[in-house]
């Protein structure tokens, strides 16, 4: 029986990230959990095609946007189980346990890791706990604490959109919060853009992006406010 898990990456100008977020799929390998790894990449000046290549990824090309890139690459995935993973974050390797304890059980519910950054400061660590804490509450968490869900539910609810930005909180409300689980691993992602502008001018910024997504904003107007252009 293939392994149970395709793996989603979407990257873009990504060659310093890339090789660590990998590198830390391999317990997932090693435990025949992963049938492939799939970079859904836009054409770009660097090296982020030669190292998914090299390390046997399968790359998939097209359009930027993380949703465009997510949707393209659950196309092509075999897999019966799905796992969506930004290329900035590193999964400890219990997530192996985590997963693979999670497929055995709840096929009709989807699966997000509990989140951190990796950075030592107080700030850091106050945002992921409030990141966990809507998780858990709320059911709703954003595409850093990865997403792992089956084929058929992924397709029942129409999976990820073609959209500019919110494509993990559209997926997660259309999810369901009673079909969400929180795994027992954690997924450590950069904290870059934070610590750019300040963890908590960031958090609160995020916050109201998400208030004014679900008030009906435009999401090109949303988009643009968030990454500035």
């Amino acid at each position: 029986m293939p392994a149970p898990i395709s793996v989603i990456i979407p990257a873009f100008k990504s060659a310093e990230d890339l090789p660590a977020c990998l590198s830390h799929l391999f317990p997932g390998l090693e435990a025949g959990l992963i049938r492939e790894v799939i970079v859904s990449g836009v054409p770009s000046n660097d090296a982020t095609r030669d190292i998914a290549e090299a390390a046997g990824a399968v790359w998939v090309e097209g359009e930027k946007g993380r949703g465009t890139q997510l949707k393209r690459g659950a196309e092509v995935a075999r897999g019966e189980w799905l796992l969506f993973l930004h290329v900035d974050t590193w999964l400890d390797p219990a997530w192996c346990g985590a997963a693979k304890a999670h497929i055995a059980s709840e096929e009709e519910k989807a699966g997000a890791f509990q989140l951190a950054f990796r950075s030592t400061l107080w700030r850091a660590r106050w945002v992921a706990g409030l990141a966990n804490l809507r998780s858990r509450l709320l059911g709703m968490p954003y595409g850093d604490q990865g997403l792992l869900i089956s084929r058929t539910l992924y397709d029942r609810i129409g999976g990820y959109h073609a959209v500019p930005l919110m494509e993990d909180v559209s997926i997660a409300r259309r999810i369901g919060r009673g079909r969400l689980a929180i795994l027992p691993a954690i997924a450590r992602t950069s904290g870059a853009r934070q610590e750019a502008d300040g963890w908590l001018k960031r958090s609160f910024q995020n916050i109201w992006l998400v208030a004014r997504y679900f008030c009906g904003a435009d999401l090109q107007a949303l988009a643009k406010a968030y990454y500035r252009e």
